[in-house]
């Protein structure tokens, strides 16, 4: 794709999603074919947002998920700074067509993880680890029907992303815990609506980690010290709306809340 196809698509889909719209689809034209140009258009979308970047999620790292979605795999997105919150805090959920929250485990980087011709191990990803934090992402689609758009006009559309809520780190060594075998518990109002374990998220949390990075480094992007990677929803997602009190608890290694207004 040329250059101004990218930043026009990119463009599209800014003001869509800054204006609280839905689209059917980006023009034909314009409409990415594979993922490296859809990549392309999604770091020109992130540009136009005027916003630091806080760290990438993971979407549909689930079988169920993709199926859902029509998707071969995972797909990689970034998360904003403008658009994401802390522990405790409130958020209004505007024109959410999506309408739901994901429970997820969430690591912060304290070294690179650059781009490379071979392939990074589990082991590798896991040294370059800093933090474990519990996270709640409420993702959201530019398209009107986001099922059917495919996976590369999904890539395009920063992989759903929407809001992200960032725990505090788990004082807990970690490193110790079989986190796929780890509970975690959706809670909206105090109620316990949705559970699930970290074999959800790609078989492990680490081996989620690791597919984005490699998938970032296919691309020429790399990981950086400082930037968080959320790693998909351990429990299916969740039906929310404005009034809500939404909680991720991850027992022993926290728990993260946001309000809706």
């Amino acid at each position: 794709m040329e250059q101004k196809n990218i930043s026009e698509a990119a463009e599209l889909l800014w003001n869509t999603f800054k204006l609280g719209q839905t689209i059917e689809s980006i023009p034909s034209d314009i409409r990415p074919r594979d993922r490296k140009n859809a990549y392309r258009i999604q770091q020109s979308f992130a540009e136009m947002s005027g916003s630091d970047q806080l760290g990438w999620k993971i979407a549909a790292t689930s079988e169920n998920g993709q199926k859902h979605i029509g998707v071969s795999g995972p797909l990689a997105g970034r998360l904003l700074t403008n658009r994401s919150k802390v522990d405790g805090e409130s958020l209004e959920l505007g024109a959410n067509i999506m309408a739901v929250a994901e429970a997820e485990f969430c690591f912060r980087l304290k070294n690179n993880l650059p781009p490379r011709e071979s392939m990074y191990s589990i082991d590798e990803v896991l040294d370059a680890i800093d933090t474990l934090h519990p996270a709640i992402e409420i993702p959201d689609s530019r398209f009107n029907d986001f099922v059917t758009a495919g996976e590369a006009q999904l890539i395009a559309d920063n992989a759903c992303a929407s809001w992200f809520v960032l725990g505090n780190q788990t004082t807990e060594n970690w490193r110790d815990i079989d986190l796929k075998g780890h509970q975690v518990d959706a809670l909206v109002n105090d109620q316990i609506v949705e559970s699930g374990i970290g074999s959800n998220v790609l078989g492990d949390p680490l081996i989620a980690l690791t597919w984005i990075t490699n998938e970032l480094s296919q691309e020429g992007i790399g990981l950086k010290s400082g930037e968080v990677v959320t790693t998909g929803t351990c429990v299916v997602p969740f039906a929310i709306k404005p009034g809500d009190k939404v909680c991720a608890n991850f027992g022993n290694l926290g728990r993260v809340e946001i309000q809706l207004t």
